[in-house]
């Protein structure tokens, strides 16, 4: 054997240092991924807490946005993506279920407001 090439154990002392180097190096990657997410989660938590709160009723417009289509409790699953609602105040469902809008059949806005033709 040759004196000058590297013994065994220095082979597996260099090899020992390299997953080490690698490891570090993937160590930080993870904890960089990591506080990205958790920066991420934190935007997503404050922007839900600045969030207004949905309004309680909605009227729903036509493609003529003067043309006014049905009533709807705020949380209507039907007209949730819709667009085309616009928040309003309790009073101002109450007026337009008597201008006869009519209330939506599915969240029934008519029945939450006591409303009685």
């Amino acid at each position: 054997m040759n004196d000058s090439s590297p013994s065994r154990l220095d082979l597996l002392l260099f090899a020992r240092r390299v997953v080490v180097q690698q490891a570090r190096a993937a160590l930080a990657q993870l904890d960089r991924w990591i506080a990205d997410e958790q920066r991420r989660e934190a935007e997503r938590r404050r922007g839900e807490e600045m969030r207004p709160p949905p309004p309680e009723w909605l009227i729903e417009r036509g493609l003529d946005k003067r043309n006014r289509v049905a009533v709807h409790t705020g949380d209507c699953w039907k007209v949730t993506k819709s667009g085309r609602c616009v928040g309003v105040s309790r009073t101002q469902a109450l007026d337009a279920l008597r201008h006869q809008v009519p209330a939506c059949t599915y969240c029934r806005p008519d029945t939450a407001l006591s409303f009685l033709e």
